[in-house]
């Protein structure tokens, strides 16, 4: 009775931030949206500079459609870089770039959030769209990456609480194993060995985003979906070894890093959760057998820990 209370706390709390992140997500600056469309391409920098990422959003946008300043400040670049047009708008310490735009301004030129400062131009999406991105200094942040967003609904905040301490009470009494109770599975059942936050990197020795929890696991230890979803994306590279990207409703994203050998599943296969996808590693930049598993939310990193 009690596992069954349980469950369906979890599973009413997930249907919950279903639909929570379903809705169009906030954004980090400014008052006004670049143009309409929606997320195309999602925020995903590199851990160092020279390496391949993306480096902003990409936005659908039918071309010469027209693109406004997300917030005031002054036009410090409107030229052609590489054969694309390029504007870049300072905002103080922060400043946006917008690209491929036909500019309709100048350097030196003050705007207000949601002036026009040009038009989409071809070449960067099949379909048209506007590369969005925001910096400060050196360092490329998520320009629709930070504001709030509440998750239930008031109306839901107390049954949410009674099925919180439904759980808390089966936890205590020994009724659930900790492995696997919350909203999703744990992958390997294993403790987490270093949470999600900023550390100090083991192997480059400098403070970073630890972009995700690592789970202790010896090499060989099957991996698990941690809940029903479709593959995404199978891959390989130098900083996550093998790595896993399965696709939730909603727009929640699993993400498993340092599997010992290619994964068990491919890119749009259905798969359950609590299915086997693969075998725990030590591939890429890592320091012993372990699982990394990340989470996100419409490209929005996420601490797993509040998850599982």
């Amino acid at each position: 009775m009690v596992r069954a209370v349980v469950r369906l706390g979890a599973v009413l709390a997930l249907a919950c931030l279903v639909v929570a992140i379903g809705a169009p997500r906030g954004w980090a600056f400014g008052s006004v949206r670049p143009v309409p469309g929606p997320v195309v391409r999602d925020f995903d920098p590199p851990s160092k500079d020279w390496l391949p990422g993306h480096r902003g959003v990409d936005l659908a946008a039918p071309v010469g459609s027209s693109v406004r300043a997300a917030a005031s400040g002054r036009v410090s670049v409107a030229q052609v870089i590489a054969g694309r047009g390029v504007v870049t708008v300072v905002h103080g310490d922060l400043r946006t770039t917008y690209e491929p735009v036909r500019a309709r301004v100048r350097v030196g030129d003050q705007v207000s959030a949601g002036d026009v400062i040009g038009t989409v131009e071809a070449g960067h999406c099949p379909s048209g769209c506007l590369h969005f991105g925001l910096k400060r200094g050196d360092e490329y942040l998520d320009p629709l990456g930070g504001s709030a967003v509440r998750l239930l609904p008031e109306s839901a905040v107390a049954e949410a609480r009674k099925l919180a301490a439904a759980r808390a009470a089966a936890l205590a009494s020994g009724g659930v194993a900790a492995s696997g109770s919350g909203l999703l599975l744990n992958p390997v059942g294993g403790r987490i060995s270093s949470p999600f936050g900023r550390r100090f990197h083991p192997i480059f020795h400098e403070w970073r985003l630890h972009a995700g929890v690592d789970l202790h696991a010896s090499c060989g230890t099957p991996i698990r979906a941690a809940a029903d979803g479709v593959v995404r994306s199978v891959s390989y590279d130098s900083s996550g070894g093998h790595r896993l990207v399965i696709a939730h409703p909603g727009g929640l994203t699993t993400h498993y890093l340092h599997a010992l050998k290619r994964y068990q599943v491919r890119k749009g296969q259905k798969v359950k959760r609590g299915q086997v996808v693969g075998l725990v590693g030590s591939t890429g930049w890592s320091t012993g057998c372990h699982l990394h598993f990340g989470t996100k939310i419409n490209g929005r990193l996420v601490d797993p820990a509040q998850l599982l």
